[in-house]
């Protein structure tokens, strides 16, 4: 049952995506607010197989709580490496885009920029390796 509740919001969350990405919708607005329903329908993907495997996962015992409390602080930190690295990465990208793009656009005009046009596309980078560098000392502090 559970399955089937996560697949169906896992297909509702989709559309608003394809419909914006085939050009079915044509106003700006429109593909904005469907590209809001879409984060917040994966926002309700991810709320119901928490609670799913939180659920699942539920200790019978005082014994099996204590166990699973250890595996449940390995859990919050492999999470909390996985957060560092893929918010990073999104700001990276955000941050290159911006930067590239006005890079190649000022050496159009002159092209003895390179080099300072390079510069501040790989400091917009060096923001993914930063929570790539955090998410590996994450991870050191759990083995």
């Amino acid at each position: 049952m559970n399955t089937i509740i996560l697949t169906i919001l896992f297909a509702i969350s989709l559309t608003p995506l394809a419909l914006c990405v085939f050009n079915v919708v044509k106003k700006q607005k429109t593909k904005k607010m469907m590209l809001l329903l879409n984060v917040i329908a994966i926002g309700m993907i991810i709320v119901a197989s928490l609670t799913t495997a939180m659920a699942a996962s539920a200790p019978e015992t005082a014994k099996a709580a204590v166990a699973s409390s250890i595996s449940v602080g390995a859990g919050m930190g492999m999470l909390a490496a996985a957060l560092s690295t893929g918010i990073a990465c999104i700001g990276a990208g955000i941050a290159v885009a911006a930067s590239a793009s006005a890079a190649i656009g000022a050496m159009s005009e002159n092209p003895a920029i390179f080099g300072k046009a390079m510069i501040f596309v790989a400091l917009g980078e060096g923001v993914a390796l930063y929570g790539l560098l955090i998410s590996f000392q994450i991870l050191s502090l759990l083995s």
